[in-house]
């Protein structure tokens, strides 16, 4: 069965291009994978007993497989990883350090960047003890994540995998600060997974809804 993920049909344009379904797009294309989606719209549709069948917090994205259902990005991702080459090495070990570069992504590095961007978001002044907090602690983990890569073009194996994938992911959400701009070496990492043609038709996929739909009231 061709698998299927729940996405929004519109999101506020700050949004646009990093809605989480976007990582399981990557993922599909990366793993040559043709996949359906499935529209959802922010408010009642997104609560509505039947899509909180397959995503218990009203989020996206949703997967769909067979009898399978999985939520939460990173979950859906490692999944798709552990079954396509292209995402995972062979090497046992290295499938490891796959495995935990991809939840420090969602964990270690994601955590503080998304808390940086919702206090934006909320209207909080940026220069305010809050802000600045989380000015620190996440231009504390860009460096560190910096540090380790040095100069490796990837995190694990020598080549892309779902670390990157989800690492490139999370980065992206620092977009509309100059922290990564302070770190070549993370500048150099972004653009080079975002450059990679299964990026480039995921985020195209995900951003023709938005287009083809009404902006949302901010």
């Amino acid at each position: 069965m061709t698998p299927i993920v729940s996405a929004y049909r519109q999101v506020p344009p700050p949004a646009q291009g990093l809605v989480r379904d976007l990582r399981v797009r990557w993922a599909l294309e990366e793993a040559g994978q043709r996949y359906e989606e499935r529209l959802v719209s922010l408010g009642p549709e997104q609560t509505s007993p039947a899509y909180l069948k397959l995503q218990p917090f009203g989020q996206v994205p949703a997967f769909e497989q067979d009898d399978l259902v999985l939520f939460e990005s990173g979950a859906i991702v490692l999944h798709i990883a552990e079954r396509s080459p292209a995402l995972m090495p062979d090497d046992s070990k290295q499938r490891e350090l796959v495995r935990s570069w991809l939840f420090a992504a969602i964990n270690t590095m994601e955590v503080p960047f998304g808390t940086l961007l919702y206090v934006e978001f909320q209207g909080i002044e940026r220069g305010s003890s809050l802000h600045q907090s989380l000015v620190t602690w996440s231009e504390k983990r860009l460096g560190q994540l910096a540090a380790h890569l040095g100069d490796n073009e990837h995190l694990v194996a020598g080549r892309f995998t779902a670390a990157d994938l989800m690492m490139v992911s999370v980065l992206r959400m620092l977009r509309s600060t100059d922290l990564i701009a302070k770190h070549p070496t993370l500048v150099a990492y972004k653009e080079r997974g975002e450059a990679r043609p299964a990026f480039v038709r995921a985020l195209a996929d995900q951003m023709r809804h938005f287009e083809s739909n009404p902006p949302m009231k901010m």
